[in-house]
């Protein structure tokens, strides 16, 4: 195992940054969007990463997915719940959490081969649709959504590391919002190098925004990969219990120390469907007034309440 890694190290060193040359281009700029001063890029530093995929019903994932240009990730037959969550210790605006529960798409109205759009990610639009996104900031939010049409919220969160776990949990107004726990895999420290497009919907449109991770970690595939999900009744999590989420994971991750860069350009698109009254009827987000008097309040809620899980838990810290 260990000279299998150190090959695939040796390979990935090789690939260039997935960070476009504009991005670089702006380093020493500064800019101001909706109130919010930024140091361009839009990064962060020294940011613990978590994740987890897991199998589930691609039929149920498909009815999630409002308008007609996103089909569900294809692997096996099943379609992927991703789950990411970051510990920004380091960023322009603040420290904060957060959460992702997404489900992998490939953006297009056909259908598009197996396995194919992992190595073309850009032709076949491969990414994530975020189903929900809790943060532990106010000024996360104002920016996340207004800015970049995510559907953040200020939640209850906490990333708790151990020697041989990591875990998150995230509550909404007392309610158990979900957690997960990765059993840490065995130490490879493979030099990474990813970019992710992100697939939200806000005001009835759906936007596409991208962002790039440089990341030392540590990967574990198929039996090797442990992990344990919690859905709870939480109303952004309650459209996820119909996906058949599977026990097993098929990959976990854990990226001790990430730097990554949220680009600044994005793109967006009317949500349409052949009649008014079916347009009318899709789940196209929430509105501007969502974000319209929100400040840029960098206090976080108290912790989520661990004993709602069941088995033992570690206590948060």
């Amino acid at each position: 195992m260990n000279k299998l890694n150190g090959l695939l190290a040796s390979i990935l060193r090789l690939m260039p940054s997935p960070l476009p040359r504009r991005q670089n281009e702006l380093r020493g700029r500064f800019a101001q969007a909706d109130g919010i001063p930024y140091s361009m890029p839009v990064n962060s530093d020294d940011s613990p990463v978590l994740m987890a995929a897991f199998p589930i019903n691609k039929r149920a994932a498909a009815a999630l997915l409002p308008g007609e240009e996103m089909r569900p990730f294809s692997l096996g037959g099943k379609g992927l719940l991703v789950v990411t969550v970051v510990n920004y210790k380091s960023t322009d605006i603040g420290k904060y959490i957060e959460y992702s529960l997404a489900i992998a798409i490939t953006h297009g109205r056909r259908p598009v081969p197996p396995l194919l759009p992992l190595l073309f990610q850009k032709t076949f639009g491969l990414g994530q649709f975020v189903v929900d996104l809790p943060v532990s900031t106010e000024i996360s939010v104002k920016g996340g959504k207004g800015i970049w049409g995510m559907p953040k919220h200020q939640a209850n969160l906490d990333f708790v590391v151990t020697d041989s776990t990591v875990s998150a949990q995230y509550d909404k107004d007392g309610v158990l919002g979900c957690f997960v726990e990765i059993e840490r895999p065995e130490s490879a420290g493979l030099p990474l190098k990813l970019a992710a497009s992100n697939y939200c919907a806000f005001r009835g449109m759906l936007w596409k925004s991208d962002i790039y991770f440089e990341a030392t970690g540590d990967l574990a595939l198929g039996k090797a990969a442990k992990a344990r999900l919690v859905l709870g009744d939480a109303p952004g999590v309650a459209s996820l219990k119909t996906l058949q989420v599977a026990d097993k994971p098929i990959f976990t991750a854990w990226l001790p120390e990430a730097h990554g860069v949220l680009d600044d350009h994005y793109e967006a698109w009317f949500l349409t469907a052949p009649s008014a009254a079916e347009a009318a009827a899709l789940r196209g987000g929430e509105m501007l007034d969502s974000v319209a008097g929100l400040g840029q309040g960098q206090e976080w809620l108290e912790p989520p309440d661990r004993s709602r899980i069941p088995g033992n838990v570690r206590a948060s810290s």
